[in-house]
């Protein structure tokens, strides 16, 4: 299929064409980053809000409930759910889709489960480009939700323009999770299964460490929103509050620059993967032969080094 029927089936809104060229993306076949060069000025139209926190937190049901509010509002969503890998086939492990099954027969709904094929934050690396198939098939809003291991998903911000975090009224938990790097990159707390005792003592303390933060007329303060997703209480504060910060976003300008920086580190991240894997194919293998026969191992950065030296001749004699 040509670059320009997958463009018209992608105008139209056919899940058929968006999950094919999801599909292409992912596996890298041929032809994938030519498509996603030629479906990039159609996109910068969708707002994208990532949901993240620590394990059974109710992060895939919150995720339910909000996209079935935003639908009711006349607009659509596309979902990008990244599940644990399977360890024997390298597939998404938990299957976001089944635990939302409700949306599935919903024609203003897209959802995609993806593996986190070990990737540090839980958010594939494949989970931008896959946002600009959804966003140039004219999908308002992108909901990614993260596995949400409690480390290191710093990931998410790369790829949000707003992010959520959702946490449960256990303080123990709840610190962790802060101290995990998810109080640095929040824009809005939920504090979910607020029903359960000990919630408002949690959210006194979390808004205690937020009023220690240094802020200006640029500066956002994370909102703090009680749930409780299973009965479906909270979601439109929830919703507002992102609406709100969504606004905040785009009357001091941030948005823009937060999605001009996404965009150069998009770019450096494909620069560095390709030219390590450039490295790696022409260089390194005769380099790993050196060190197996070597008895004593050259020095790691004196070796560094020699790799980059030979690549740059490799370079010029091409």
């Amino acid at each position: 299929m040509k670059s320009t029927d997958y463009l018209a089936g992608l105008r139209n809104k056919d899940k058929r064409i968006i999950a094919r060229a999801i599909s292409i993306i992912e596996t890298e076949s041929a032809g994938h980053e030519h498509l996603l060069d030629q479906i990039f000025p159609h996109t910068s139209n969708a707002y994208r809000i990532g949901i993240t926190g620590p394990p059974g937190a109710g992060k895939s049901t919150v995720t339910n409930q909000l996209a079935k509010l935003i639908t009711t509002h006349g607009k659509t969503v596309g979902i990008i759910a990244v599940d644990p890998t399977s360890p024997f086939t390298g597939g998404a492990l938990l299957g976001d889709r089944i635990r939302m099954s409700d949306l599935a027969n919903n024609k203003n709904v897209f959802i995609r489960s993806m593996a986190s094929r070990g990737s540090l934050g839980g958010l594939n690396e494949k989970a931008s480009d896959i946002a600009d198939v959804l966003d140039s098939a004219g999908y308002d809003f992108i909901i990614f939700e993260t596995v949400g291991v409690g480390q290191s998903e710093l990931e998410i911000v790369k790829t949000a323009d707003s992010t959520v975090v959702i946490i449960v009224p256990e303080s123990g938990d709840s610190i962790q999770a802060m101290k995990a790097g998810l109080m640095e990159i929040a824009d809005i707390f939920v504090m979910n299964k607020s029903d359960r005792p000990g919630a408002d003592q949690a959210i006194a303390a979390l808004k205690t460490m937020l009023s220690f933060r240094d802020h200006d007329e640029k500066t956002w303060i994370p909102e703090i929103v009680k749930t409780i997703g299973t009965e479906n209480r909270g979601i439109n504060e929830l919703l507002i509050a992102i609406d709100s910060h969504r606004g905040f976003s785009e009357r001091t300008n941030t948005l823009v620059e937060k999605r001009k920086e996404r965009h150069l580190q998009r770019v450096r991240k494909i620069v560095e993967t390709k030219l390590m894997s450039e490295i790696w194919t022409n260089i390194f293998t005769n380099f790993e032969s050196e060190i197996s026969s070597s008895s004593i191992p050259v020095p790691p950065y004196q070796s560094a080094e020699k790799l980059i030296t030979e690549y740059k001749s490799h370079i010029k004699a091409r």
